[in-house]
This record gives structure tokens, C-alpha cells and sequence, in this order.
């Protein structure tokens, strides 16, 4: 074994991933313990944070460019480049930021300290999951082009191996709103309505409790939404424990983010509606980045969305083609 393999199995070996996660939380505990985090000590913290999103960016793109065989698997290693560009732009706006000292408040004073800690594990647990998903896609791919490989020259030019997509007419009503769901023009028309309600709701520069909950929720049933469906989908694919593993990925960093969401707008929630008396002052860029934030969040749910899509064709196409090789047989 050479280093590389040996480096990629100690990483994606889930034991490594949770002392990850454990250092993390440690690491994050300290650095608050005196109530003020240093400069030096959001450094460390963000350019870790920084390095990590981006080797995993690097390594899924590489690997959407690299593997041959299976059309599908390609597009579904684009997905995830494409989820983990948007949280790394997320990030770095965020450290910038925060070192050059352009953001003050994001939630209220006495509450937003504890904030960027729990925003900080729940970036680390998403990008563990993205590793942990790694390595089953790697398993995933080898499954399927592995099962290829025993087609007959009958089986490759068989139409079966490409049924026919069911016309809108012809779906009940759970598929129909599945299928308009998760259609890409779907989801342009939601990231085109996000940025026009967030464009409307910061003119003013004040942010009411109405809007507020009403961007919160929205966010909420989206990203739980999600969660469910991408959870149901990992108990039908039991009879491939590849690709199960990696749906189990995706449901743990959709986790991560939802609770960082949850925790975002309960503290922002609390500081709008002047409990205890507490209100602080925002100025512009808090507002921006609020707005940022937001905008990348419903991007990041969406590209999920569409990558949840190709995932499902996989299993199909996977479980098809799996029929016909054992007829062969």
C-alpha cells in the first residue's frame, strides 16, 4: 500500500473523522474560555477551515474529470463540487470579513460569541461528511462498472438498460411534484425568487421579526424537507451499501447545516424580539453578509437538491442493470 492510499484510508476511516470532530469542539472551547477570541486564534481556526473545504473542492473536481465508465458517476462528483464551492465562497467571505474586522454582529452581542463556535463545528462535521462520502463513492463507482464489465454485447445494446422516462400524464401525484421538485429549472426559479425577497427586505436596513421568520422558516422546511427525503432514499437503496453510505453522508452534513440554521435564527430571533431588553445596532456589512449568508444557504440546498437527482438515477440505473447481469446468468 503507498502513502496515498494509506493517507486516504486513516482519513476516511470514520474513527479519524470523529476525533476530527472531537479536536474540533476542544480546540473551539478554549479558544472561548476567555470570553474574546484572539486574532491569531480565528487564523488558525478559519485557515484550517479554509485548507480543508478546498483540497475536498480540488479532489471531487479532480475525480468529476477523472473517472471513466459511468456517466452518472461524474455528474454526481460535479454535484458535490458544486456544494462544497458554495460553502467555501461562504467561508471566506466570512474570515475576510472577520479579520479585517468589517462584521460586528450577526445574531446580538451576549449570543453571537457562542454562535461562530457552533457555526465552526457544524462546518467541520459537514466537511467530515463530505470525506466520509468520499470514500463510498469510490465504492460506489467501482460497484457499478465492476457489474458492467459481466455485460454481454446483448446487454450493452439493450434498450432495457434505457427505459423510457415517465411523461408528466402518467405519474401520480407524488411523483409529479417530486420530478417538478427537483428540476433544475425548478430550482433557478427559487434562487431567483431568494434574491429578489432578500433584495427587497434589506432596503431599508432594518431587519423586522417578520422577515426574519419568514426567511427562517422557509430555510427550515427546505433544508428538513431535504433531509427527509434524502433519509427515505438511503432505505431503499439497502441492496447497494455503496451508495447507501453515501446518502447516510449527505444526511449527516444536511444535518450540520440545518442545526446551524436552527441555532442562527433562534439566537437572531431572540435579539429581534427584545427579550431582556437586548437590541443591538447592525451596520451595512452586517446586513450584506446576513444577505450573503442566506443566499448561499438556499444555492447550497439546491445544488443538493439536483444532486440528490443524479444519485437516484444512479440506484435505477444501478438495480436495472444488476437485473439484467443476473438473467445472463
Amino acid at each position: 500500500m503507498g502513502i496515498k492510499e494509506f493517507v486516504g484510508k486513516v482519513v476516511e476511516d470514520k474513527r479519524t473523522l470523529a476525533v476530527i470532530i472531537v479536536l474540533t469542539i476542544l480546540w473551539r472551547a478554549y479558544i472561548s474560555l476567555g470570553g474574546e477570541i484572539a486574532t491569531w486564534e480565528s487564523m488558525c481556526s478559519g485557515i484550517a477551515l479554509i485548507l480543508l473545504g478546498w483540497i475536498l473542492f480540488a479532489y471531487f473536481y479532480g475525480m468529476s474529470a477523472k473517472l471513466k465508465g459511468w456517466i452518472i458517476s461524474n455528474r454526481v462528483y460535479q454535484g458535490f463540487t458544486v456544494c462544497l464551492f458554495v460553502i467555501n465562497v461562504f467561508v471566506l467571505i466570512y474570515y475576510g470579513l472577520r479579520w479585517y474586522r468589517l462584521l460586528h454582529v450577526e445574531t446580538y452581542l451576549p449570543l453571537d460569541f457562542i454562535f461562530r463556535d457552533v457555526r465552526y463545528v457544524a462546518l467541520v462535521v459537514f466537511y467530515c461528511a463530505v470525506i466520509w462520502s468520499a470514500g463510498y463513492l469510490k465504492k460506489m463507482h467501482g460497484d457499478y462498472t465492476s457489474l458492467s464489465e459481466k455485460r454481454t454485447l446483448m446487454h450493452i445494446v439493450s434498450p432495457l438498460l434505457f427505459p423510457r422516462g415517465k411523461k408528466l400524464k402518467e405519474m401520480n401525484v407524488r411523483e409529479l411534484v417530486g420530478t417538478v421538485i427537483m428540476d433544475e429549472r425548478t430550482l433557478i426559479v427559487i434562487i431567483g425568487l431568494t434574491f429578489l425577497w432578500r433584495t427587497t427586505v434589506s432596503l431599508d436596513r432594518k431587519i423586522a421579526l417578520w422577515e426574519s421568520m419568514g426567511s427562517g422558516i422557509a430555510l427550515f422546511i427546505m433544508g428538513w424537507l431535504f433531509f427527509a427525503y434524502i433519509w427515505s432514499m438511503s432505505r431503499k437503496a439497502r441492496d447497494w451499501p455503496g451508495l447507501m453510505g453515501v446518502y447516510h453522508g449527505i444526511s449527516t452534513g444536511i444535518i450540520a447545516i440545518n442545526f446551524y440554521v436552527i441555532v442562527y435564527y433562534a439566537m437572531k430571533w431572540y435579539g429581534l424580539a427584545g427579550i431582556g431588553g437586548i437590541t443591538e445596532a447592525y451596520v451595512p456589512l452586517d446586513f450584506v453578509f446576513a444577505d450573503i449568508s442566506y443566499f448561499a444557504l438556499v444555492i447550497f440546498y439546491c445544488a443538493s437538491i439536483a444532486l440528490s437527482k443524479y444519485l437516484k438515477r444512479a440506484h435505477e440505473g444501478y438495480s436495472l442493470l444488476s437485473t439484467e447481469v443476473s438473467k445472463a446468468k
